[in-house]
């Protein structure tokens, strides 16, 4: 089973964490399972950036990005060319090594001034 090591986040994750993720299962659902708590403002259907994070290592691995993740992913904080979404970027084969950004845009929350 594949391991994904996620770096530590001051908020989500301050030590970091190392977890099995099984082969199939979205990154933001192993994270959510085991207590990293990150946003998913859409409640993971790929209409938000709030789950965006950098796969640092092993992103070749996940599923192809669809045209929809990639529209959104132009509106995402800190845009890299390893970020996806957590809640459509699926456990392949291979080891990950995931960061969660400093700072994540939420539409729903966040108030025009």
């Amino acid at each position: 089973m594949p391991q994904i090591v996620f770096l530590p986040h001051p908020e989500f994750c301050p030590e970091g964490a190392v977890i099995e993720a099984p082969t199939g299962k979205s990154v933001c659902d192993v994270m959510l399972e085991n207590d990293i708590e990150i946003e998913h403002a859409c409640d993971r259907v790929c209409a938000c950036t709030t789950c965006h994070v950098l796969v640092r290592e092993g992103y070749a691995s996940l599923n192809e990005l669809e045209e929809r993740e990639e529209d959104l992913l132009d509106r995402a904080w800190g845009l890299e060319p390893v970020s996806r979404l957590s809640c459509q970027a699926i456990v392949g084969t291979e080891d990950l090594v995931v960061e969660i950004p400093k700072y994540t845009i939420n539409h729903a929350a966040e108030k025009n001034h």
